[in-house]
C-alpha cells in the first residue's frame, strides 16, 4: 500500500487511514474481524477518539498482537489536566498499548494556554515526556483556529475536513501544513457522508502526497472499495472533474462542517449538531440521538425564525435555516 510521511512525526503511514468512528455501530466480533482485514490488507494507520464509545476497544483487542506495525491516533476532548490524564490511561488500557503514536486535542473550541500548566496540553506534554504519547495533534472544524494552531508550532498533526467540497481557503491548509512540516489528516473526505462518488473524492484527494485521509469505514464492501482504489487510483479524467463541479454546485451549501460560527441561535437551536443530524445519525451509534433530550433539541427547528443571523455568520455561506428545517424533516421521518 502507498505510504505518506506525516510531517515531522516521521511517522510513516499507509495513505488509507482507518476512520474508526463508524465501528461504533457494528458488533464487536464483526469490527474486529473488519479492522484486522485492513492490517492484513496493508492499513497501518487507525484513528479513533475517547469519545466514540466503544471504538478503542475494538481496536485494542484487533490490533494488540501487531501493535509496533501500526500507527494509534485518538483524541481526547478534555481541556484540563486531571481530566487529560483520566482520559488517556482509559485510552491505553482500551487500546491494549503502553504508549498512543498521536493524541489529538479533540476540537477545542480555542487553543490552549501554552504556559498553563493545569490545562490539557500541558498533561500531554508532560505525557510525551514521559513517552506516553509520542506526538501531540489538533482537530478542528474551525480554519482560523486550525491555521493559528499549525503556525503555532504547539501541534505536531492537523486533522481538518477536506474533500473536494472544500473551499479553496481550506484547500490552502494543505500547503500551510507543508510549509510547517505538521502531518495533515485529513477528515470527512466524504463529507459527512454526502459524497457517493467514492473514486471521484479518492482520486481528488491523492493528488496530496502531504496528507492520509481517514476513511469511515463500517462495512467490509467499504474496506475492500477503498483497498481497490489504493491499488489502482483513477485519473481525474474530464468526466470524474464534472462529476466533481456538478457536485460542488449541487452540494457546496448542503455541508455543515460544525465549526459552530453560527452560534448562538435566538432559538437556541444546536444548529452546529442539528444541520449535521442525517449524517451523524448514519455514521454514529442512533441511541444517543433518537434520545427525548435529542428529540427535544431537534424540535427547536420549528421556533425557528428565518432571522438569518446563523447565515450570516456561516464562513460558508450555507442556507442555514433550510439546511435545518431537511435535517429535522429527514430526523422525523428517521424515527
Amino acid at each position: 500500500m502507498k505510504t505518506v510521511t506525516l510531517g515531522r512525526t516521521r511517522l510513516v503511514v499507509s495513505q488509507v487511514g482507518f476512520g474508526a468512528l463508524p465501528i461504533q455501530r457494528v458488533p464487536s466480533p464483526e469490527a474486529e474481524q473488519l479492522i484486522r482485514k485492513a492490517y492484513t490488507r496493508g492499513v497501518r494507520f487507525f484513528d479513533t477518539a475517547r469519545f466514540y464509545s466503544d471504538s478503542e476497544e475494538k481496536l485494542g483487542r484487533a490490533l494488540e498482537d501487531v501493535r509496533t506495525n501500526v500507527v494509534l491516533a485518538t483524541k481526547t476532548m478534555a481541556t484540563d489536566r486531571a481530566t487529560a490524564n483520566e482520559q488517556l490511561s482509559t485510552s491505553l488500557r482500551n487500546l491494549r498499548t503502553d504508549y498512543v503514536d498521536i493524541i489529538q486535542l479533540h476540537n477545542p473550541e480555542a487553543l490552549p494556554n501554552p504556559t498553563d500548566r493545569n490545562s490539557a496540553y500541558a498533561a500531554l506534554v508532560d505525557a510525551r515526556e514521559a513517552g506516553v504519547v509520542r506526538h501531540i495533534g489538533l482537530t478542528n472544524h474551525r480554519l482560523e483556529l486550525a491555521r493559528t494552531g499549525v503556525l503555532s508550532g504547539m501541534f505536531d498533526t492537523l486533522q481538518f475536513p477536506l474533500s473536494y467540497l472544500s473551499t479553496p481557503e481550506e484547500l490552502e491548509l494543505i500547503e500551510i501544513c507543508r510549509d510547517n512540516n505538521v502531518g495533515l489528516i485529513a477528515m470527512k473526505a466524504l463529507a459527512g457522508g454526502l459524497l457517493t462518488n467514492i473514486p471521484a473524492a479518492f482520486a481528488f484527494l491523492r493528488r496530496f502526497d502531504n496528507l492520509v485521509p481517514i476513511w469511515g469505514i463500517q462495512r467490509e464492501s467499504e474496506l475492500d472499495e477503498f483497498l481497490a482504489l489504493d491499488a489502482a487510483c483513477p485519473e481525474l479524467t474530464l468526466e470524474l472533474e464534472q462529476a466533481i463541479s456538478d457536485d460542488r454546485r449541487d452540494l457546496g451549501t448542503a455541508f455543515c462542517r460544525g465549526c459552530g460560527y453560527c452560534l448562538p441561535c435566538p432559538a437556541e437551536i444546536p444548529i452546529h449538531w442539528a444541520a449535521r443530524m442525517p449524517q451523524l445519525l448514519r455514521r454514529a451509534p442512533t441511541d444517543g440521538f433518537l434520545s427525548p433530550h435529542w428529540q427535544q433539541q431537534m424540535a427547536r427547528i420549528d421556533e425557528c425564525t428565518e432571522c438569518l443571523a446563523c447565515a450570516s455568520r456561516c464562513p460558508y455561506q450555507l442556507d442555514t435555516p433550510q439546511l435545518l428545517k431537511a435535517a429535522l424533516s429527514d430526523y422525523r421521518t428517521f424515527l
